[in-house]
């Protein structure tokens, strides 16, 4: 059962209850600074209608009043940037760390164009909230003080207006609600656009090759869902824009009321009523910021609800997965077993869905192993739980003869270097050895990438190589890393056949020389010779285990690597 997630209100409690003290303080300071505007609008006013003019003790009151507004505008204006800086700084983090130490299984049933939104557009939409957030409190209190002075001066035409500010915000209100509708669908068509984004980018090469294929993700795809999102943003931005200006208008309304109600009685005070129109022109603009900001504040309401569902969806981070370096030493690795250990993915209609096991194998320390199988038979997946990165549904992931557990999982993952076959090519080494520079451009002239590439401080001086000679340079990090176990998924399917000749005879020889354990996925059958042994797959099991007779050798050894 799917866990509901929180309410946008409590994930934003949640998210400012670190910065409650500042957030306090400038919001406690923007009222103070809105309550001395009231009081200068009614010391202006008394001002206006005093037989002797201002006397000295007003001018000072009045001094002083503007500076209690200016400084408290400033200092709220101060703590709110620094409340929603670091607001938007710990969400960012928070949602690295979530997303980090989420098990692997979650983020790859979870679509990247579903997440890159979240931690962009939704957290600058926060953003724009968290700064708004002290101006909002000071237009509210402005407002609410202008309503008080009203009160105080004229309880009918008081009255008058607090019926034109209930009909507004009823408008509001109605306005909001199938606003925030229209925000919400306009959210989830972002995440489709973000989709056909990637298809532009990833897909680059078909689109120029089909026409067809070009017009129809143009026009039908990303076209379509930018004027969908277009015209829903417009809907609702119009709703409030509609409100807005009819709340603007009852303003005007209510005083043509009081200046109807001073037709009606004569008696009435002009320091009053004049007193009463210059309050209610004043408060037309923080009451039209409070309605002008209904547009962020429900964006930032669909923004944290979206946000609140990546944190639930993440909630179960991995046990003890380490994200600071805390000394501790490498494990020693003799041997590997999988012992009647079974997989399966899981599906969104909690049916069984494909499935590896129970497999059975053990891999010793510097032996080299092959695994081959067609396509879609579980070699990937068989890998993953090899390496611990999902965790079985039955049998036992053995350690020199110890179960690996939630425990050691994360210690136990160091012992590999790997490069599958979506590999990512970070663009920088592991920080280490002094040796480091030095060892990085042998293996560069020895793949026969250094004209291509220089290590640059901690850098390579660029990644922008063939796909080919983008799996060289992962396998230079490979090397670097020096980890006892190295796995490679279909390495030579990008290679020419010369280079793919010298990684199966000449690379792989040389890093088993080293003691390196090597685990090969590979469909490249005139080579398994160079395998201790050969693993078969089909259909999620184990069939072959063969120990293909050494041949004469093919070539020379090359340069050793140390």
């Amino acid at each position: 059962m799917q866990t509901p997630a929180p309410s946008a209100f409590r994930e934003m409690l949640k998210l400012l209850r670190p910065y409650w003290l500042p957030l306090a303080l400038a919001t406690l300071l923007g009222i103070l600074g809105g309550a001395a505007i009231t009081a200068l609008l009614a010391t202006i006013n008394y001002g206006l209608h005093s037989e002797g003019g201002m006397s000295a003790a007003l001018l000072l009151g009045f001094a002083g009043l503007c500076a209690v507004a200016l400084i408290g505008s400033i200092i709220s204006d101060r703590g709110t940037n620094y409340v929603g800086q670091h607001v938007i700084a710990s969400l960012r983090k928070d949602l690295g760390s979530k997303i980090i130490a989420a098990p692997i299984e979650q983020i790859e049933r979870y679509r990247s164009h579903r997440l890159i939104p979240v931690l962009t557009h939704d957290i600058d939409t926060i953003s724009d909230f968290a700064f708004a957030f002290a101006p909002l409190a000071v237009a509210l209190t402005t407002t609410l003080g202008c309503l008080g002075y009203l009160a105080w001066l004229s309880p009918p035409m008081f009255l008058a207006t607090a019926v034109a500010i209930v009909v507004g915000s009823a408008v509001q209100y109605v306005a909001r609600a199938k606003g925030i509708k229209g925000f919400f669908e306009a959210r989830d068509k972002e995440d489709e656009l973000q989709k056909h984004y990637r298809a532009i980018a990833e897909g680059a090469k078909e689109l120029r090759i089909s026409r067809p294929r070009r017009f129809q993700h143009y026009s039908e795809r990303l076209q379509g869902t930018a004027d969908e999102i277009c015209d829903i943003q417009l809907r609702s931005i119009n709703l409030f824009n509609v409100a807005k200006g009819f709340g603007s208008t009852l303003f005007f309304i209510v005083i043509g009321v009081a200046l109807a109600y001073q037709s009606l009685w004569p008696s009435t005070d002009q320091a009053t009523l004049s007193g009463f129109i210059l309050v209610l022109l004043y408060m037309k603009g923080p009451l039209e910021g409070l309605i002008g900001q209904l547009p962020v504040v429900t964006r930032a309401q669909v923004a944290f609800r979206r946000i609140a569902e990546l944190s639930v969806r993440f909630s179960s981070p991995e046990p003890n997965l380490l994200l600071a370096d805390d000394g501790r030493k490498p494990l020693d690795f003799q041997s590997i077993e999988l012992r009647d250990l079974a997989y399966h993915y899981p599906t969104d209609d909690g049916s069984r869905g494909f499935g590896v096991g129970p497999l059975n194998l053990k891999v010793s320390r510097g032996e080299t192993l092959f695994i081959a199988g067609e396509n879609g038979c579980g070699k990937t997946t068989m890998i993953k739980l090899l390496l611990g990165l999902y965790t079985p549904r039955g049998g036992e992931l053995l350690l020199n003869g110890q179960p690996v557990g939630d425990a050691n999982r994360d210690d136990y993952r160091q012992l590999f270097t790997t490069i599958f076959a979506d590999y990512f090519l970070f663009e920088d080494l592991l920080k280490g050895s002094q040796d480091i520079p030095a060892e990085a451009g042998r293996y560069l002239e020895r793949l026969e990438i250094a004209h291509k590439v220089s290590l640059q401080g901690q850098e390579f001086s660029t990644t922008d190589l063939s796909t080919g000679q983008r799996k060289r340079l992962a396998l230079v990090q490979a090397w670097l890393e020096k980890r006892p176990v190295l796995v490679f998924d279909e390495w030579a399917a990008d290679q020419d056949p010369e280079f793919r000749r010298i990684f199966y005879t000449e690379l792989l020889p040389e890093l088993r020389a080293q003691g390196k354990t090597l685990i090969v996925i590979s469909h490249d059958d005139r080579y398994f010779d160079v395998a201790d042994r050969l693993l078969r797959m089909s259909a999620g099991q184990i069939v072959e285990i063969a120990e293909p007779r050494a041949k004469a050798p093919r070539g020379g050894s090359g340069m050793a690597m140390h």
